[in-house]
């Protein structure tokens, strides 16, 4: 422990600036991603014709190594290897991929009793959607946005292959003095990251969707 705590004091400036990088390049694409997810799946929601090119393609995407995307990515967005953007639309991708399925999966399981009593009270498609159909989805999307933050987290560290600077550079610097003192601070680092992302994520599906707790009291 001391150890650890002496090579977190002496690194202090740079670690705390991996950081920040790191807290913005994994939780930016979660948020990038659910944007995306929202407006696609309701489209394969409501048309059974873009389930499949949606979810296919997708999970297509999801295999593809995040090594060879963060490489590939340069070329063709014309963007330096090691500017953090790549690392940003590559779990951007990742995000999406994960979050379309979910978000599809979540407006489907909602009763159809409840959108036809909606529909009845004479609310629009656009106002059953707002009002009914995404606050009954929340907690469904809510979890599939823990998976995304938490696999996003473990992501970037993989970045660190490619020289962008954030706290993966731990483990780099680990194997390149022998040490495990550096590669243990990282793990660290990334398991708490990831620990607060879900239990934020876990926050703010309850703050909105509170009538979920109850009908589970």
């Amino acid at each position: 422990m001391t150890t650890l705590w002496t090579y977190l004091t002496d690194n202090w400036s740079q670690i705390s600036a991996w950081t920040v990088t790191t807290l913005w390049l994994a939780s930016l694409p979660v948020l990038a991603g659910l944007v995306l997810a929202l407006p696609c799946g309701w489209l394969a929601y409501r048309h059974r014709w873009a389930r499949l090119p949606f979810v296919s393609a997708m999970g297509v995407v999801y295999t593809v190594p995040s090594v060879v995307l963060f490489l590939v990515l340069p070329g063709v967005l014309g963007t330096k290897i090691l500017d953090p953007v790549n690392v940003v639309i590559a779990l951007t991708l990742y995000s999406f991929a994960l979050l379309v399925r979910t978000v599809a999966d979540a407006l489907a399981a909602v009763p159809e009793l409840t959108l036809e009593t909606a529909a009845a009270m004479g609310q629009t498609t656009w106002q059953r959607f707002r009002r009914v159909h995404l606050p009954l989805a929340v907690p469904v999307i809510g979890a599939g946005l823990r998976v995304a933050a938490v696999s996003n987290v473990s992501l970037v560290s993989v970045a660190s292959v490619i020289g962008t600077a954030q706290l993966g550079q731990l483990f780099i610097a680990g194997n390149n003095i022998s040490s495990l003192t550096p590669i243990v601070l990282g793990l660290i680092f990334f398991t708490t990251i990831a620990f607060v992302f879900d239990a934020l994520i876990v926050l703010a599906t309850r703050l909105v969707s509170p009538w979920h707790q109850a009908v589970t009291r």
